[in-house]
């Protein structure tokens, strides 16, 4: 409900590429604002029927986005120019320019970066470098202004009105390879003001010709982060910082361990075969025999007379079973060896391969076990 609340209430702002009334970093408010202090009123055309009724020669067109438009609002627009002051087309491609200036073609695109006049057009001599590129474009006659240029081709071009028959009574075109200078975000930069201001503010009117339908065709497409809505960044920031909050609350406070009763005495016999099975289930017979091997090892250590804390230093307690091993009988025929390398081989060796090595394992390190305990203490099985 919040949601729809909010659009609701902001279901009238304007958030459209190259639009005089947004303020979004791809918008053109902070032009149109420049523009309105010089003077110059700015009315957004969206219809093409309007275009004959509204163009006259102390106005400037501007067209956004020439390639989107359709043939017949082409035939319509071809005929606006005939009587506008000035016609400013946004980065039309080879197609939208040779529909809309015959005699004109436009070339591969490059990328926009900060670009010198190299020409003699006032407009582009008094602004300097400005951030162009986009589509280059190449005319036939001298009398056409080319600056701009990048690998020799023009990315602002002006087309003297008497080169066309069409527009002897018109004024003339210009044609800028890409729309970057007039973007909210890049108005600041090189010369990009004074280059707009001066090719949009040469008459009292700015006639902006967005069509409702007018969208950014694929050579004007945006990355992701821009089609976003204003204002993610700040939610994505205080979203991280409320789940920060929230973990400090519910983590686990640090501090001394605290023995707590179990609710339910287990048998050991129970939790041993759980704990096997878990062996089991995860096919751990790595762990499985470390645990054999150090139960044997606490066995044995108390009956060599190496201390239980000893037990586990093959160093200890490896030299006493052995000599131990040498004042006993011998385990007999299908007991272990008892020389040191098959004793560290037993308690410390390897993990078993496979499961039948596992109960080959335990089976020797049993009978390990009972050649060291005297008959008299052998448990009563």
């Amino acid at each position: 409900m919040a949601g729809v609340a909010l659009a609701a209430l902001r279901s009238d702002e304007h958030t459209g590429s190259l639009d005089p009334r947004s303020t979004t970093p791809y918008g053109s408010k902070a032009l149109s604002r420049l523009l309105a202090d010089r003077g110059v009123h700015t009315k957004v055309l969206t219809r093409s029927t309007a275009l004959p009724r509204q163009v006259a020669p102390d106005s400037t067109l501007l067209v956004p986005f020439p390639n989107s438009l359709t043939e017949q609002e082409r035939k319509g627009l071809r005929e606006a120019t005939r009587h506008s002051g000035r016609t400013v087309l946004l980065a039309p491609n080879p197609e939208a320019t040779a529909a809309l200036l015959p005699g004109i073609r436009a070339l591969a695109r490059t990328p926009v970066q900060p670009t010198p006049p190299d020409c003699d057009f006032p407009a582009a001599r008094r602004a300097g470098d400005a951030d162009l590129g986009g589509y280059g474009y190449t005319t036939d006659t001298d009398r056409n202004e080319s600056c701009y240029l990048r690998n020799g081709h023009a990315t602002l071009l002006r087309v003297d009105p008497s080169n066309s028959d069409e527009n002897t009574s018109g004024g003339d075109t210009v044609l800028l390879g890409a729309p970057d200078p007039l973007h909210n975000r890049n108005l600041d930069k090189n010369g990009n003001a004074s280059l707009t201001l001066q090719l949009l503010g040469s008459h009292s009117q700015l006639l902006w010709y967005l069509p409702a339908d007018a969208a950014p065709t694929d050579d004007q497409e945006r990355g992701f982060f821009d089609l976003l809505p204003r204002g993610w960044s700040w939610a994505v920031a205080q979203l991280a910082v409320a789940a920060l909050l929230a973990a400090l609350w519910r983590a686990r406070r640090l501090g001394p361990l605290v023995t707590e009763h179990l609710p339910v005495a287990v048998p050991a016999a129970e939790a041993t075969e759980g704990r096997s099975r878990l062996y089991r289930k995860a096919n751990d017979r790595g762990h499985a025999a470390d645990a054999l091997r150090a139960a044997s090892r606490s066995q044995l250590a108390p009956l060599v007379g190496v201390p239980r804390t000893q037990a586990h230093v093959p160093e200890a307690l490896l030299p006493a079973l052995t000599d131990r091993a040498t004042s006993q009988p011998p385990p007999g025929p299908d007991g272990p060896s008892l020389d040191e390398t098959t004793l560290r081989r037993l308690l410390f060796g390897p993990p078993p391969p496979n499961d039948t090595a596992l109960l080959h394992l335990a089976d020797r390190l049993d009978r390990l076990e009972q050649h060291y305990i005297s008959p008299g203490s052998l448990p009563h099985h």
